[in-house]
């Protein structure tokens, strides 16, 4: 949470958080092109070989204001490669809320797991819960012949009290279900924040 004083803005930072090819990045496109353009900024990608950081961010108006202060929320994806360790951690400091996107097919339980203990590692380093921090669980595919169940998704992810969604990115299908949530733990926790 970063507050622009000059600007009363609330700057609020998700980060999509996941596996390779899980759908971070189809969720981030599909939230750009159905928000106002007038409320948004362009969708950045930052690349290096191989590694892609997307970014962007809107003004949710619709939220109304925090303490006089106007939510701008920051979304960001990090690079689902196991390789890219560094950049992930730096992408998910100073998050105030992250969503997982796990994927469905059965041959990727194991880098859901992984993916999902690497989170809970990266926010540990900055004395952070992943039961403390607003998150979501997204378990995208859901269209794939090879989905397997959610309730498999949440015991193989020892999901403790995080909300989870089913979600077909690519057709939009969870994705504003998902990105209602997040944002409404966050501004909550925010606002908890705010009030103490």
């Amino acid at each position: 949470m970063f507050v622009n004083w000059q600007l009363r803005e609330l700057n609020l930072k998700v980060v999509y958080y996941g596996p390779a090819l899980s759908g971070k990045t189809t969720n981030l496109e599909q939230i750009h092109a159905r928000v106002d353009p007038k409320r948004r900024g362009e969708l950045i990608s930052l690349k290096t070989h191989e590694d892609r950081t997307l970014y962007f961010d809107f003004l949710q108006i619709e939220l109304g204001k925090i303490s006089g202060l106007t939510p701008k929320i920051h979304l960001y994806t990090v690079p689902g490669q196991t390789y890219y360790e560094a950049s992930r951690k730096i992408v998910l400091r100073g998050a105030d809320g992250v969503v997982f996107v796990a994927d469905s097919a059965s041959n990727r339980i194991r880098a859901n797991v992984e993916s999902w203990q690497n989170l809970k590692t990266h926010l540990a380093s900055f004395d952070i819960s992943i039961d403390t921090i607003p998150a979501i669980v997204q378990f995208n595919k859901r269209d794939l012949p090879t989905a397997v169940s959610t309730a498999i998704l949440q015991s193989t992810l020892r999901l403790t009290n995080q909300p989870t969604f089913e979600a077909v990115a690519s057709e939009g299908k969870g994705v504003f279900e998902t990105l209602k949530a997040i944002i409404n733990a966050v501004v909550k926790q925010v606002q908890q924040e705010i009030n103490k």
